[in-house]
């Protein structure tokens, strides 16, 4: 099988690459090669690559730029994906796109399920369920997986942002009043392979029995306020030397962003059981994973508190 695989140098194209392999060859083209803001370009490059699956978990992920930069925002996370659902529908090639809690408005507090009422409150959010309509739109085989909070050891993320700070400063003030499930690429990218690898002979049928639209994120739930405690507490439980004292619940009215967040971002993973069989780790046994990563693989490059 030939997977052509986007974004393969960010956080869950990255975690994903090494995994697919075993499904055939992969092919991961540079961002040069398959470049997501000219969609006029991607089905003459889909016919040179001549996929037997297609996985894109490459997007303009900038939740606050995007409001600057609304037509490159929906030329990345909308045209483009648009694009390759035709080129997909037209061969019969599975899809697999990823996805964003920030569809939803965040209203309530129950979790999000995949047929839930959307109503995104920023651009970058309008701008990725402008990309999940379009694709199930042009009606092809396909699986959108709906993430939330996505963070890995390596890249940009919330876990490097809070490592350097806690290195830094004798405070931090978190926000308390939204609510999710941190979850890492390693954790996409496991379940996302396991449904590649064990259907690999019959991913269309699947796409289509199920729905084609699943939420995938780790299990339980925190605020970004408890998420960061536990960053903090589990880097110090390690042996990392950090500056932070004391980590402040703050709410989201007291850290103005130019982006709207959602305050409910919990998503319902019944569907994810029920369906494909995946129950996903709770949130803190992922993180302990990561931490575990960061600190004794990549040690002090990778965590500069520890030279403090």
């Amino acid at each position: 099988m030939r997977i052509l695989l986007t974004g393969s140098s960010g956080q869950v194209g990255g975690a994903l690459r090494p995994l697919l392999k075993e499904g055939g060859m992969v092919i991961a083209p540079s961002r040069s090669a398959f470049d997501l803001s000219k969609p006029e370009t991607l089905a003459e490059a889909l016919d040179r690559f001549k996929p037997d699956l297609i996985i894109n978990p490459a997007a303009y992920t900038a939740v606050d730029r995007a409001e600057d930069e609304r037509e490159l925002a929906l030329l990345v996370n909308a045209k483009a994906p648009a694009a390759i659902a035709e080129w997909s529908a037209r061969h019969r090639v599975p899809l697999i796109h990823f996805s964003t809690d920030y569809v939803f408005d965040g209203s309530g507090d129950r979790p999000w399920r995949e047929a839930s009422p959307t109503g995104p409150l920023s651009v970058y959010g309008a701008s990725k369920l402008a990309g999940d309509l379009a694709i199930q739109a042009a009606d092809g085989p396909h699986l959108i997986a709906r993430t939330s909070w996505v963070y890995s050891a390596g890249g940009a993320s919330f876990l490097r942002t809070i490592v350097r700070l806690a290195g830094e400063r004798k405070e931090l003030r978190i926000v308390a009043d939204q609510t999710g499930a941190p979850t890492t690429a390693n954790t996409i990218a496991d379940a996302v392979s396991r449904i590649v690898l064990s259907n690999a002979s019959d991913l269309s049928a699947l796409f289509a029995r199920h729905g084609g639209v699943v939420n995938l994120a780790c299990a339980g739930e925190t605020s970004w306020h408890g998420f960061a405690t536990a960053i903090v507490g589990g880097l110090k439980s390690r042996g990392v030397r950090l500056a932070v004292e004391t980590v402040t619940p703050i709410a989201t009215a007291d850290f103005p962003t130019k982006a709207r967040r959602p305050g409910n971002s919990r998503l319902d993973l019944s569907q994810l059981r029920e369906r494909f069989g995946l129950t996903l780790p709770i949130w803190q046994d992922a993180l302990s994973t990561e931490l575990d990563s960061l600190v004794t693989r990549q040690g002090e490059q990778a965590v500069p508190a520890m030279r403090a």
